[in-house]
């Protein structure tokens, strides 16, 4: 019998994990600034975070935009990874790309190997780099060579659900690699997404958090947003148990 995806949540905060954990979620993947796709977090969140008991798997981006990094990026973020797992967490979320959309395959090994030096067992997952790749399948096919524990796709599409084929087919070519279904997930997509074969389903179950400023706002960022826009996002608890409960629904 094929287990039941796993459901990972995308938190900010140790509230976040909170309510991840009290609604059902087996993980958290944990980032800051989720309204950029998700920065490298600090030290002592990574802390505060796995204080909550849920397992950690600490996103580690060192800046906002693409995936091409340089040496020194590379450089910043192994330290990430060691300064990440000597926190607590019990994996890293890491990826690179070539100038041409290929894997940076020196890049990911480096930041992987990191990982393994940490003198414990922890997870390694490609992150989203996979869908800004020329080929996200092919590159898929290469993760069983770099030993690593998952990837996290919408199969190159804007949300996983439109993506379901390629995901499907990230799981044929990429053995040994758990696929995790992600980008854009709201509860509903959730059987479908599972019955690509997915080892695990991943929402960021946001809201926007209200704003508690009683005195003037001004914008303070780039982008010029408003008022409304200009807050950060929180963990939604119904988002969650409604995805536990889709989840509990398959098979």
């Amino acid at each position: 019998m094929t287990a039941r995806p796993a459901l990972e949540i995308a938190v900010t905060s140790p509230a976040g994990a909170r309510i991840a954990r009290e609604n059902g979620a087996d993980r958290v993947e944990l980032c800051t600034a989720l309204e950029l796709g998700g920065l490298t977090p600090s030290a002592a969140l990574v802390e505060a975070v796995a204080a909550e008991g849920l397992p950690v798997q600490v996103l580690i981006r060192c800046r906002p935009g693409d995936f091409v990094h340089d040496a020194e990026e590379i450089a910043l973020m192994v330290a990430e990874v060691r300064s990440a797992i000597a926190s607590g967490a019990a994996g890293v979320v890491i990826g690179a790309l070539t100038a041409d959309g290929a894997l940076d395959t020196v890049a990911v090994a480096r930041l992987a190997e990191a990982a393994r030096t940490a003198g414990r067992p922890v997870e390694v997952t490609l992150h989203r780099a996979i869908d800004q790749s020329a080929d996200p399948v092919a590159t898929a096919a290469l993760l069983p060579s770099l030993g690593l524990t998952r990837v996290l796709t919408s199969g190159g599409a804007p949300a996983a659900a439109d993506g379901r084929a390629a995901i499907a087919a990230m799981v044929t070519a990429a053995p040994g690699v758990q696929v995790m279904a992600g980008g854009g997930v709201r509860p509903a997509d959730v059987p479908a997404l599972a019955s690509a074969g997915v080892a695990s389903v991943h929402l960021s179950a946001k809201a926007r958090a209200p704003r508690r400023l009683g005195g003037t706002w001004i914008p303070l960022g780039a982008g010029g947003a408003s008022a409304e826009q200009d807050t950060h996002f929180v963990t939604d608890p119904e988002v969650v148990a409604q995805a536990r409960r889709a989840l509990e629904s398959v098979g």
